[in-house]
């Protein structure tokens, strides 16, 4: 089939030709590195849970409910029911190792997802069987869609009242748009929902309740489904040959795909993205998690399956490393010039290579957690963070089970590990052989929109406060601390008021006896154009004495088209209309670095500046006083000045809020979201409950958890995703 021609064409390309690394090689096509994904409470950390219970790596299936979760091992994810941090841990099935990360699913930690998203070669992405695809299981699929991340789908909690799999299926369609492949047929419904039938071996799967790991019965499909099922065999059979030329072949000429054709193209489609295999289950009753995880080792992709990782040359740290690589890595060294584009596929033979994202400091040590993309790490050696130049040692590697830990010797290429001797490497640092130095795009780190002060409560605590805030954002790069030039407060900015409320939590619970008080959250402010000027001419001349400064600039500033906060390139785009060369290129370039610098402060209050477009039009230089430092000092001044001139509007970031609430209660939930200065986009009932969505100011929501529990007595839930900006009221400006 295509899918094995493309896998031995990629063990030809990276295999060592000593049998030892052959071998080495083909166990890197068992590893399957995945994340589960989706919505809070769609039931993330139950499927974690079962596929553990099931790959034997725990002896009684952990429930949320209960504070016995293995992922969730944090006291507060323990106390609050919701995964806070990402999880790693392992385990075999089927031949296969299953490296797992279980993700946050609230809005507030979509950076621990980031993060774990840039590391995982596949996703399982998990769906309430009644809410379909809910908010932020929309937002993690656009973040797995950027990295693009294969991913299958499980339709979870079909034993819930309400519950309906091509409601799901629907939804997947209609809000996500790849093309959902159902492979299941239901069997039963809601609480007599007791298996599903496999459309590919068109067998049925039942499961008992039995609290051990032998409850799956697989028998022929009951009479009363057997149409039904091979009305959507025949279904699934023309989607598929609709996508995949060869099934297509081999429909046009039998009316009908094989298995072993249908499967290798499911496989296919999975790694291009092009659809999403749609499975179904309970995970809290243990019914459906073997077919996943079969899913799982047959359609998404191992570490060879995926492209070659790539990286930014830079200069050789010393030649120790390149004796322990071998020619690869020095052959690598000497043709990589500084900056160039290198690629790296998964060899255990080849330069070490792989990438940090996330990092643990306890009091007890300092966990790193690495993701191997090529070479081999062993105890003991030394390697190189490319990001800042130092070297390394590594004392431990470990295997990672949350937070338990198993000890080994070596890792290879593919593998997920946490390290312990790495002392100063950040999320993000690449870590290589010292011989063929490469650097790795980092994570993207979400921009902080909330913001409190934090201050020791006792004088003689102010040195452990900052140390402890220096840990938090170690190991947190979304939360960014701060001293107000003002006030001189330590100022802690995160993604939200449960983020923060958790960081300033886990300063008390970490470093016994240290005693906090926490300000009143502000949100981040932001100022944009809303009318601009033309033809501002500003000259910088400097003589002291020495070479002069000389640099004339005339700047355009207009407001950027988009929504306020959703523009790309960080709502600045920057063009020139020089003609003449009356502004050399250089120079050009240097204007547009000043600008950029001037929009770190605007002229209402001192916040970052978003949403215009600068337009170079003309200038002048003068033939020995004329530099790069001069144009970038006129171009930042120029556009200060401008502002100045310019019509600003002070904007504050809004976030799109979904309230799931009794039917009888959506008309003071509306209300209330019109106090808080809310635009309600719509209300949809599912039954004897709506979801009412509405835009509101983040300012707004500070407490509102509380405020709907009381309206709603305790019924009434809600979920946040940004919208970006929006203009503040005449009063915050």
């Amino acid at each position: 089939m295509r899918t094995d021609v493309r896998r031995t064409h990629n063990a030809v390309t990276t295999t060592s030709t000593s049998a030892a690394a052959a071998a080495v090689l083909a166990g890197i096509t068992t590893v399957r590195n995945l994340g589960i994904l989706a919505h809070v409470d769609a039931g993330k950390t139950t499927v974690t849970e079962r596929i553990l219970f099931l790959a034997g790596e725990t002896h009684k299936r952990g429930e949320v409910h209960d504070g016995t979760t293995v992922t969730d091992c944090h006291p507060q994810e323990r106390e609050r029911g919701i995964t806070i941090f990402a999880a790693a841990v392992s385990c075999l099935w089927d031949g296969h190792r299953i490296n797992l990360i279980d993700t946050p699913g609230h809005v507030d930690f979509a950076d621990e997802v980031e993060r774990s998203l840039r590391v995982l070669d596949g996703a399982v992405a998990v769906f309430d069987a009644v809410a379909g695809v809910e908010p932020q299981s929309e937002s993690v699929w656009r973040q797995a869609d950027r990295h693009g991340v294969p991913r299958i789908a499980f339709v979870n909690k079909m034993d819930r009242a309400g519950a309906d799999l091509d409601a799901a299926v629907a939804s997947i369609r209609e809000r996500l748009h790849p093309v959902p492949l159902a492979v299941q047929l239901p069997v039963g419904r809601e609480g007599d929902f007791t298996g599903v039938v496999d459309l590919l071996t068109m067998r049925a799967l039942t499961w008992d309740d039995g609290p051990g790991r032998d409850g799956l019965r697989e028998g022929p499909v009951p009479e009363e489904l057997r149409a039904e099922a091979e009305h959507r065999r025949r279904r699934l059979d023309e989607a598929v040959a609709g996508l995949h030329p060869v099934a297509l072949e081999e429909y046009y000429e039998h009316a009908a795909l094989s298995t072993a054709t249908l499967a290798a193209a499911l496989r296919d489609l999975t790694h291009s993205g092009e659809a999403v295999v749609v499975l179904c289950g309970s995970a809290y009753r243990n019914r459906g998690v073997e077919p996943l995880l079969a899913a799982v080792t047959a359609y998404l992709p191992s570490p060879l399956d995926v492209p070659a990782v790539r990286g930014s040359a830079v200069g050789a740290a010393g030649s120790g490393g390149a004796a322990r690589s071998g020619g690869a890595a020095g052959a690598e060294g000497a043709e990589g010039a500084e900056g160039a584009e290198l690629e790296r596929a998964a060899d255990p033979a080849g330069p070490l290579t792989g990438l940090v994202f996330k990092v643990n400091v306890t009091a007890s040590g300092r966990l790193t957690y690495l993701r191997l993309y090529t070479g081999t790490l062993r105890k003991g050696e030394t390697v190189l963070d490319a990001t800042t130049g130092r070297t390394e040692r590594i004392a431990r590697i470990l295997r990672v089970q949350a937070d338990s830990h198993t000890e080994t010797d070596s890792a290879v290429a593919g593998d997920i590990v946490a390290v312990i001797g790495v002392k100063a490497a950040r999320t993000g640092a690449t870590l290589c052989a010292p011989g063929a130095p490469l650097v790795l795009e980092p994570p993207v780190t979400a921009e902080p929109v909330v913001t409190v002060a934090v201050e020791a409560r006792r004088s003689v605590d102010t040195d452990r406060l900052a140390v402890a805030l220096a840990r938090l954002a170690e190991e947190d790069p979304s939360l960014v601390v701060r001293t107000d030039p003002e006030t001189g407060q330590r100022v802690l900015s995160g993604l939200g008021e449960l983020h923060l409320e958790v960081a300033v939590e886990k300063i008390r619970r970490d470093h016994n006896g240290l005693e906090v008080t926490v300000g009143r959250p502000q949100v981040a402010h932001r100022e944009t154009v809303e009318r601009g000027v033309t033809g501002h001419v500003h000259r910088h001349v400097k003589q002291d004495g020495g070479a002069g400064q000389f640099a004339q600039v005339v700047i355009d500033v207009a407001p950027l088209d988009g929504p306020v906060g959703a523009q790309e390139g960080g709502g600045f785009v920057f063009a020139s209309t020089v003609t003449g060369g009356r502004v050399p290129k250089e120079y050009v370039q240097a204007v547009e670095a000043g600008c950029r610098d001037a929009l770190a402060e605007g002229p209402l209050g001192g916040h970052p500046v978003t949403g215009l477009r600068v337009t170079l039009t003309d200038g002048a230089t003068h033939s020995k006083d004329s530099s790069d430092l001069a144009f970038r000092t006129a171009g930042r001044t120029a556009l200060r000045d401008a502002l100045r001139a310019c019509r600003m509007v002070l904007l504050e970031p809004v976030v799109e809020v979904t309230v799931t609430v009794p039917q009888e209660a959506v008309g003071g939930v509306l209300g209330d979201l019109a106090a808080r200065r809310g635009r309600v986009q719509g209300s949809d009932p599912h039954g004897a409950v709506a979801a009412v969505t509405a835009v509101v100011p983040l300012a707004e929501l500070f407490g509102y958890a509380t405020a709907l529990r009381s309206r709603t007595q305790g019924r009434g839930t809600f979920t946040t995703r940004p919208a970006g900006y929006a203009p503040a009221p005449a009063a915050a400006r």
